[in-house]
């Protein structure tokens, strides 16, 4: 997406005669912020085709990766979920919403967790692990092995128009 556009979009903005209101934009984190934020993936070439490898085939058999992510600044919401599946040799995201699965298996499967100002303002994967800004289970070595392609996640992130003024719902 345009970066310009979702800014419009997230300040509420008038775009071609149009007037988007910050209440119009999914809450951050929420399950259909999540759905948009799956859009956002598959439209990201980067992600798509460079873990459609070996990354989305360590997937323990059963076809796809989840990578569930939250903000820690909302202990009591639950967090959102992604299925990345393995599509005609590239990752896509075949689901973005409300947790599915409650048992993540960490020899494949994410966990990500910052606050809202972190989810905005993250450089990169390593720099913000470092300093304790992006917190993460799951196979650490493949994850250093692919830091490119989870940079781009990271930017979709803060990129995807999200209205972190209000709570998710718990």
């Amino acid at each position: 997406m345009n970066k310009k556009i979702a800014l419009a979009m997230v300040m509420g903005l008038s775009l071609a005669g149009s007037t988007v209101a910050l209440a119009d934009v999914p809450v951050f984190m929420s399950p259909v912020w999540a759905q948009e934020l799956c859009t956002a993936w598959n439209s990201n070439a980067t992600l798509t085709d460079k873990l459609g490898g070996s990354w989305i085939k360590n997937n323990g058999g059963k076809g796809y990766k989840i990578m569930e992510i939250s903000d820690s600044n909302y202990k009591n919401v639950p967090p959102v979920q992604l299925e990345i599946a393995a599509k005609d040799g590239k990752a896509l995201c075949t689901y973005g919403g409300a947790v599915k699965a409650k048992d993540l298996n960490y020899d494949y499967d994410y966990k990500m967790w910052a606050t809202t100002h972190d989810w905005h303002h993250m450089g990169s994967p390593m720099t913000a692990m470092m300093f304790g800004r992006l917190n993460f289970k799951g196979p650490k070595m493949e994850a250093m092995e692919n830091m490119g392609p989870f940079s781009e996640f990271l930017k979709l992130v803060k990129e995807v128009p999200g209205n972190d003024k209000v709570a998710p719902a718990a």
